[in-house]
């Protein structure tokens, strides 16, 4: 980093806050009580992050006499939930590209599931009232390199040979930047509806008001510490009680699964945004984005950006960092060297805007899987069910695994259990040092692909040829 881009970037954040833009809004509802003592139910859900919410409550909108009872560690929404970019896929397989690769057969079925969904999520928010600022606006995925244009315009024609190209187009350069205006844009595919703009932590608070106005009995601050059988059903100790449940639906992600045989398949990645100050008219102006897409460029170290309704511009991504043994410790929920780095890259992206600052800096984990999409399961013979791994594209496709986790409690075959998505599982990551030495070398190869062209090394090669790999 040049010393006066170094400078310009360390005055930007001399004011950001070390807390998620997202959470520090005075109109978080207060916490639900610990649970005490003991509890019934026949379906207990546990974590409240999207996962769990949608999970409390689309289990109440199949059977409203459903007694369910939701407990989370800490208070709905407070992690990956609320704390990520805001950018709501229909895609169910992180993109079309790793669904094209993984599963080419039901490629188009997977496609329609996921369009379905996110037109459900948009409904549920009209319906429930949830104020969560959600704008169908799309998503552009741009290049900022040569050889990413061609990769771009070879994949958008094979979309489009495959009649999977929906309502996207693609852009050259002058077209991009007439719709966000940076000198790094060189061309891009412009997915129309395919991806919604919201406010994370409001849609998580949103969930979480509606379950309880359904008659789900959420229990905060309260973590499952075991899962065991008990009877038919199966027991969860909690600090300061127990909850005895018909079924048991994992919404923990991230978090170590207390089903013990699902934690390899996870690794946590932690990740960093920036929020700027409110742009001034004049300020918004030299950039255009008057249709409010939200934006990503196509480097392997990637960048999301999207604007807010109040004219912020949230920048995050580049660096995913593994900690060696997978260990979850908050002390990594703040990188001040990658505050830097993503402050000088966005100066860089838009130098029109120099001297702006941003008000707020934060990181946290997220969970990635070595296929970069969500993969599902039953334990303790079909009593529990489980969801995890949805790499950073969890805002939508949560709500799909819901659907999922309630489809295998009720031993359901369905078009969504029938998937060989659903029914497949994800190769597991080797125990340490192996998991931190391939996820380093892969780290490595990824950023010299990014600077040699997009050529792909013989590890990485070997990575895809098993389909393999660690994103964020």
């Amino acid at each position: 980093m040049a010393p006066d881009a170094m400078r310009t970037a360390a005055r930007s954040l001399s004011e950001a806050k070390p807390v998620s833009y997202w959470l520090d809004d005075p109109g978080k509802p207060a916490a639900e009580p610990a649970l005490t003592g003991d509890e019934h139910c026949d379906l207990l859900v546990i974590g409240g992050g999207y996962s769990g919410l949608w999970t409390a409550l689309l289990a109440k909108e199949r059977d409203p006499a459903r007694d369910v009872v939701l407990i989370e560690g800490h208070e709905a929404g407070w992690a990956a939930s609320g704390r990520n970019g805001g950018f709501c896929a229909a895609s169910l397989t992180h993109g079309l590209a790793n669904g094209m690769a993984r599963w080419p057969d039901e490629l188009a079925k997977l496609e329609d599931l996921g369009a379905r969904n996110l037109d459900a999520i948009e409904e549920a928010v009209a319906r429930y009232g949830i104020d969560c600022d959600f704008e169908r606006s799309g998503e552009i995925d741009v290049a900022t390199e040569p050889h990413q244009v061609a990769e771009l315009r070879e994949f958008h024609a094979e979309a489009e040979r495959l009649g999977l190209a929906g309502r996207s187009e693609w852009l050259d350069a002058d077209a991009v930047r007439a719709e966000v205006d940076s000198p790094t844009f060189l061309g891009g595919i412009w997915d129309r509806d395919g991806v919604a703009m919201l406010n994370p932590a409001k849609l998580a608070w949103g969930l979480k008001r509606a379950c309880l106005e359904l008659g789900v009995r959420i229990y905060e601050n309260t973590r499952g510490l075991d899962l065991v059988g008990s009877g038919a059903g199966m027991a969860v100790r909690t600090p300061y009680g127990r909850v005895f449940a018909r079924r048991v639906a994992l919404g923990t992600n991230i978090f170590p699964s207390l089903v013990k045989r699902v934690r390899p398949l996870t690794v946590p990645v932690y990740d960093y945004a920036l929020m700027t100050e409110r742009l001034t008219e004049e300020q918004l102006a030299s950039i255009g984005w008057k249709n409010r897409q939200g934006l990503g460029d196509s480097a392997n170290q990637f960048h999301y950006f999207r604007i807010t309704p109040d004219r912020r511009i949230l920048w995050g991504g580049y660096d995913a960092i593994y900690p060696y043994g997978g260990k979850l410790d908050a002390e990594h929920d703040h990188r001040p060297e990658t505050y830097l780095k993503l402050a000088e890259h966005f100066f860089t992206c838009f130098p029109q805007l120099e001297g702006v600052k941003f008000s707020h800096a934060w990181g946290g984990a997220i969970d990635t899987c070595s296929r970069f999409s969500a993969f599902f399961g039953t334990a303790h013979a079909g009593k529990v069910a489980y969801a995890a791994g949805y790499t950073g594209l969890g805002v939508g496709a949560t709500r799909f695994g819901a659907d999922v986790m309630l489809d295998l409690l009720a031993g359901e075959k369905t078009e969504r259990t029938e998937l060989e998505m659903v029914r497949s599982k994800p190769m597991p990551f080797p125990p340490e040092p192996f998991a931190w030495t391939g996820i380093t070398m892969t780290k490595w190869s990824l950023a010299r692909a990014d600077r040699l062209g997009g050529h792909r090394n013989l590890w990485l090669k070997t990575l895809d040829r098993f389909g393999l790999g660690f994103d964020s």
